[in-house]
């Protein structure tokens, strides 16, 4: 990392213990007909206090950035408690979601696709490399946003460093496992 480059107050970089969920980071998608974007849901431990203070630093930055956005048309400009955050609960918001246990969570997105390398910094190409259950580091920006009276604070997708597998979250089974039960060592003829 450069020491001459501008600090972004706005900009974080989470933790290598960031899991990975609903990775849309290969194609946009359309959620009821807007935009195409690339997405990932970023599950945060609560025990990572580095990084949900960074979070809660940068929100902070993108509500005084984004004041004059926020209040619109409107006489003053509404408190940060009252508007969309980003940063989520997940033991509140997703109780029956063991993924989610323990953990915040943020959805990121951006209509341009993400960088995405590995731990040495090599670009991964393969998309079976990346799927919803890695972990890794996630660079994102928060910003204020005013749109068709919904007015709060987003976050932006950047870029994302794979650091290590998990166990796939919300996967369907294999062919392989669904019908182990099921295989056989002869030819039976399943027309007899």
């Amino acid at each position: 990392m450069s020491k001459t480059t501008m600090h972004n107050p706005m900009k974080v970089i989470t933790g290598p213990s960031t899991r990975w969920s609903y990775a849309n980071v290969w194609e946009p998608k359309s959620i009821n007909g807007g935009t195409p974007k690339y997405s990932v849901s970023l599950i945060i431990p609560k025990s990572d206090t580095v990084t949900v203070a960074k979070i809660k630093a940068a929100i902070e930055a993108a509500y005084k950035e984004g004041e004059a956005k926020l209040k619109g048309n409107s006489k003053s400009v509404p408190a940060l408690s009252a508007i969309k955050t980003p940063l989520r609960d997940g033991d509140a918001e997703r109780p029956d979601d063991e993924a989610y246990r323990g953990s915040y969570f943020v959805n990121a997105n951006a209509t341009t696709a993400p960088g995405i390398v590995d731990a040495d910094l090599n670009p991964i190409l393969s998309r079976s490399e990346v799927y919803s259950g890695v972990y890794g580091r996630a660079s994102i920006t928060f910003y204020a946003f005013n749109s068709s009276g919904n007015r709060g604070i987003a976050c932006g997708l950047n870029n994302l460093q794979k650091i290590r597998d998990g166990e796939p979250l919300g996967s369907k089974a294999s062919a392989e496992s669904d019908f182990a039960d099921f295989a056989t060592d002869s030819d039976d003829d399943f027309l007899n």
